[in-house]
């Protein structure tokens, strides 16, 4: 397979630059409107805000920039340039069994990826979202969600892994089909889990106490035919002032949570209608979609990777000269990404479409011209840009940028005549 180590540099040094290429143009694109508000906008935003969502935009573009070069680099550097290949010789001379070797391996450079990553972190946090006075996450609060995030990995990522690599040492050529069926039942669960048993480790969650928005919503929930465990009011505002909403958990157990920053900006008739917009991910069966899309890309996946760990120059046209179980897992989710990234555009196009059919569903069911200021808002008080170049938008966006989307609601909101 001398074929793939040109192909892999081909690939993850083209998705760098086009990653990096992008940025360029989004940078350029917000600092040539930063100067004037869109005329759409002009009478909820003022130049003061809009020119804070242009630095703030850019800032973060210079940073993701750094992390891009970081990652290509550090992505070579443990595949062509040895890494893996030094970490697992250097645990061989322990003379652990499979699969505790391979296990130690893949978390010693689990860890290594963790502490390269980490000064980027804190910058993010501690300096560009506290300039723009966005951060409220303390440094004891910082290391603590650090430390749980580990043990998390550790309690629940470790025995996947491990049980993973049993599989692929005894369990034939089939073993990427068991894994697939391992992997799709810690999915379910963790789905099922994650609000009720984890989530909860990092934030305090509170049924939603006021009345009047409370009957508003179970209204709307009527009207939808949407069951669901409660709807809670999460203490976001502990580490930022970002405001969100969102669903969590499956079947029955279905939770409706509210950022408390957003209860603070929004009022009753625009926080019914974003959660119609939510609703609409539901009942148009979008959550079901990127579910079994998700189950078949991860299918498809381990199905690659178990035809990949049968060719024995797959291994050395990726740096580790030793075929192992743990090489194969590392070498996949590290190669992987570079050859994904070029379908980013038809998943953020696939996304955009979801998200328009799924303000029709609100605009049906509450309000278009509540949904139209509640986004307006949430772009204000977020800081994110109006004015995104194009290209960038077309290729990343998940969400249909603001200036189509939200004049697409406010057509629908006036009256006909």
């Amino acid at each position: 397979m001398q074929w793939l180590t040109p192909l892999f540099i081909v690939a993850l040094l083209g998705a760098s630059l086009v990653e990096l290429w992008l940025a360029r143009r989004q940078m350029a694109e917000v600092a040539r409107h930063r100067a004037e508000v869109p005329g759409p906008f002009a009478a909820a935003i003022t130049l003061t805000e809009h020119t804070k969502a242009a630095d703030y935009t850019i800032a973060k573009l210079r940073v993701a920039r750094i992390g891009t070069l970081i990652d290509t680099l550090l992505t070579l550097a443990l595949t062509l340039g040895g890494g893996i290949a030094v970490v697992d010789a250097l645990w061989r001379h322990t003379r652990l069994p499979q699969p505790w070797l391979g296990l130690m391996v893949i978390a010693t450079i689990a860890v290594v990826i963790q502490l390269v990553s980490l000064p980027l972190s804190l910058w993010r946090t501690f300096r560009l979202e506290a300039r723009f006075g966005f951060n409220r996450t303390t440094p004891g609060l910082y290391v603590i969600d650090l430390l749980k995030a580990v043990a998390l990995a550790v309690f629940l990522g470790g025995p996947l892994i491990l049980a993973t690599l049993l599989l692929m040492e005894r369990a034939g050529v089939w073993w990427w089909a068991w894994a697939w069926g391992l992997w799709l039942g810690v999915m379910f669960f963790m789905a099922w889990a994650w609000p009720a048993f984890i989530a909860p480790l990092f934030n305090n969650f509170s049924p939603l106490k006021d009345p009047q928005l409370k009957a508003r919503i179970e209204a709307l929930l009527t009207r939808c035919g949407f069951a669901s465990k409660g709807v809670f009011v999460v203490d976001n505002s502990r580490r930022s002032s970002h405001g969100n909403a969102y669903f969590t958990g499956i079947g029955r157990h279905k939770r409706i949570v509210f950022f408390d920053t957003l209860l603070e900006r929004l009022a009753h008739p625009e926080v019914e209608a974003v959660l119609a917009h939510e609703l609409g991910h539901f009942r148009l069966k979008h959550v079901r979609q990127r579910l079994l899309l998700s189950i078949a890309m991860t299918f498809a996946g381990l199905a690659l990777l178990g035809w990949l760990t049968s060719q024995p120059g797959f291994y050395a046209a990726l740096g580790v000269p030793t075929p192992s179980a743990h090489a194969a897992l590392l070498l996949f989710m590290l190669a992987l990404p570079a050859f994904t990234f070029f379908i980013t555009p038809l998943s953020s196009l696939w996304s955009r479409r979801h998200e328009f059919e799924a303000d029709d569903f609100a605009t049906r069911n509450a309000s278009a011209g509540e949904l139209a200021t509640a986004l307006v808002k949430l772009h204000r008080d977020n800081a994110s840009t109006l004015t995104p170049d194009p290209v960038y938008a077309a290729f990343y966006y998940s969400h249909p940028p603001p200036m189509a989307r939200i004049s697409r609601l406010r057509a629908n909101a006036a009256p006909a005549g």
